[in-house]
């Protein structure tokens, strides 16, 4: 195998050729554990880069290095799902943690605390960022190695946003103040959508700035800080700073805390347009959650524009999936999950013979047979107008406003999950896994 370059500090160099070797090898985790295992006895510069190339090849969001009693557990996400790669010696793990924390710029005397790092992988053409994470675990120090693939940055059109959605949003991005907030958990990509978001936005007589934590990709004509609590630079302080520099559009990476939401509300009530995430389960609770963190109903209702949650789903794999037609107790259960669905949202007609995709139970090479691959967005909304407004004054409980949503419009996530099924798109299993309904 030609050589990796690994000079520069906090970085590695892979070329084209390296990777194009690699490409024609690896074509699935079973391909992956089989370079690996070629190169466990190669120089450790080979086997890290080699590690890093195959999350790449295989669209891996992160790499996980578990040390065990007596073997090391090399594990790759892919699609939102973990799968296991395979087992390697203590001394393979030793080696590995090493060269990760030399390249990371973590400590290696360190072992009894966490340490988080970052080092680049330069492609022809492109950087890929990749963000280190070591925890202190029984047998060693478990590694998560997060890859930031700029090629996951896609536009609004590829989210999966249905027409009437698509619509709703580019008109709410385009408003010159006001707060739109994305809800979800950790891994729905929250961060996508608003980089999608700001893809449109940009442009030269607009000023944005935005405050993450980590900045996750680098936007071309756009302003990005990353907090430092260090030094005591948070959301709240750079949140104050960045008002200060007269944006029109402010992206907040996430509001954590009272400080962060009274600035970034009180923002949105000034003439800026403020992006941000919040960690709810659906769009409903969006008003909860600021008023648990110490907000009044009073501050939130005027400044926020829209409230968004979201999850992902995984695609079925377009080389193996099946089609199958819909039994009737189950085209029962669609239809009363879809009855309520407002005018103008068309679905198919659920008849006899209407056909659903279900994926094969052993996959194929193409979907590392999983039966899956790829993921698409689903997605509820819904706007706060003067109704609601003078709604959410009165302090509603969650499930009273999500009705209220509901009533004025609203698609649940659950339904729109169950729409991308009838689209061909997903399984009815894999919304239910996904949204626990």
């Amino acid at each position: 195998m030609p050589q990796f370059e690994s000079k520069i500090a906090g970085k590695i160099k892979i070329s084209e050729d390296i990777l194009a070797d690699l490409r024609g090898k690896i074509k699935n985790i079973a391909d992956f554990k089989i370079v690996i295992e070629r190169l466990l006895g190669e120089e450790t510069t080979e086997l890290a880069a080699a590690l890093l190339s195959g999350g790449i090849l295989l669209e891996a969001s992160d790499l996980h290095i578990e040390p065990e009693a007596e073997q090391s557990k090399l594990r790759i996400r892919v699609d939102g799902i973990l799968q296991d790669v395979m087992l390697f010696d203590q001394k393979v793990y030793q080696k590995l943690l090493s060269r990760i924390k030399l390249l990371s710029g973590i400590k290696l005397n360190i072992a009894d605390k966490p340490q988080d790092g970052r080092f680049s992988i330069l492609l022809t053409g492109t950087s890929i960022e990749i963000r280190t994470s070591t925890l202190p675990a029984e047998y060693g120090e478990s590694i998560v190695l997060r890859i930031l693939n700029p090629k996951n940055l896609i536009q609004i059109e590829d989210l999966g946003l249905r027409r009437d959605l698509l619509e709703l949003f580019k008109k709410e991005i385009n408003k010159p103040n006001g707060m739109i907030i994305v809800t979800g958990p950790t891994g729905s990509g929250k961060t996508t959508t608003l980089y999608a978001f700001l893809n449109i936005i940009k442009k030269p007589e607009i000023k944005i700035i935005t405050i993450e934590d980590p900045i996750e990709y680098h936007l071309e004509g756009i302003s990005q800080t990353q907090v430092a609590p260090e030094k005591g630079y948070d959301f709240a302080s750079g949140l104050r700073s960045i008002v200060r520099q007269d944006p029109d559009v402010i992206l907040v990476g996430e509001i954590r805390d009272l400080e962060t939401a009274q600035i970034a509300l009180q923002a949105a009530l000034t003439g800026h347009l403020v992006l941000t995430t919040l960690h709810t389960n659906d769009a409903a609770g969006t008003i909860a959650r600021l008023q648990a963190l110490g907000e009044k109903p009073v501050n939130i209702a005027p400044a926020i524009n829209a409230a968004i949650a979201q999850r992902l789903v995984r695609k079925v794999c377009k080389k193996c999936r099946k089609l199958i037609l819909v039994p009737p107790a189950l085209s029962k259960k669609i239809k009363d999950i879809l009855k309520e669905l407002p005018v103008g949202v068309k679905i198919p007609d659920l008849t006899s013979s209407f056909k659903i995709p279900q994926v094969q139970a052993k996959g194929c090479q193409e979907c590392n047979f999983t039966g899956y691959r790829g993921r698409v967005g689903i997605f509820e909304a819904f706007l706060i107008d003067d109704e609601l407004e003078r709604f959410i004054l009165t302090a509603p409980s969650i499930s009273s406003l999500r009705e209220k949503a509901v009533k004025k419009g609203m698609i649940t996530i659950h339904q729109d999950g169950v729409i991308k099924v009838l689209e061909g798109i997903t399984t009815l299993e894999e919304v239910e896994r996904v949204t626990g309904e």
